[in-house]
């Protein structure tokens, strides 16, 4: 399975860690606030968004059948294609594997000819997924990193990464998915020290009301980020930018 078919409203089971009663206790406050912005979630963007897209990148119509529900939106994907064209980032790290790998290693291709590595918790989903993007002739670092420990003071857990690039140009993060705890992709500021001057952060789901709390605690933790929300697609991005 890959997120070229049709998928549920919640994201994939089985991360491999359980959660304590106080965790359980968060997810289930945290999806009762953020609701109206799960339901958003189901969209994943207009027919005519996706064809501009998928127009933009050069691939056929049927590339990226379905989207929406956990899967990224045609806002956040075009925003991902902008920054591509406009920075050539020549190390790109995403974390939670799908169609922004399709589309990020695309357009790595069409603009500078940048690295993708890609990690996602689910093993036969990065192993679909590396068989879904050789068929469009897309190639990508696409690698299994099962959930461990979280760094630092962020609750849940976090992916067990392996070796990492000492640069990283462009960070997508698009995982864990919140099921696990509403603030655990937080985690991922253990990379922001790699990430060089102009370098930039794009965290997906913004808009949630948990992501609204970690750009809170990143806003004033890294304070040589510049970080701002903008409302890009139907759940919004962060973007931070290393100004130091």
């Amino acid at each position: 399975m890959t997120s070229r078919e049709v998928t549920s409203f919640l994201p994939l089971a089985g991360h491999g860690a359980e959660k304590s009663l106080a965790e359980m206790g968060m997810v289930i406050l945290y999806g009762a606030i953020g609701w109206p912005w799960l339901l958003k979630s189901l969209s994943g963007g207009t027919k005519a968004a996706k064809r501009a897209l998928l127009q933009r990148l050069a691939l056929p119509a049927d590339a990226l059948p379905n989207l929406g529900s956990w899967k990224a939106d045609t806002g956040f994907l075009h925003l991902i294609i902008g920054h591509i064209e406009a920075h050539r980032p020549q190390n790109v790290v995403e974390l939670g594997a799908g169609a922004t790998s399709l589309v990020i290693g695309r357009a790595l291709q069409l603009h500078g000819g940048g690295h993708l590595l890609s990690l996602d918790q689910h093993e036969g989903f990065i192993h679909a997924t590396h068989d879904w993007l050789r068929e469009h002739g897309v190639q990508a670092d696409l690698r299994h990193a099962p959930l461990g420990d979280s760094p630092g003071n962020w609750p849940g857990c976090w992916y067990e990464t392996g070796p990492m690039p000492d640069q990283i140009d462009l960070l997508v993060i698009d995982g864990p998915p919140w099921t696990i705890h509403p603030f655990v992709r937080g985690a991922a500021e253990a990379l922001f020290d790699r990430i060089p001057v102009g370098g930039t952060v794009l965290l997906d789901d913004a808009a949630r009301p948990g992501e609204r709390v970690i750009a809170g605690r990143w806003r004033r933790k890294w304070t040589n980020f510049s970080f701002r929300l903008v409302s890009v697609g139907t759940k919004g991005t962060l973007i931070g930018t290393r100004l130091r």
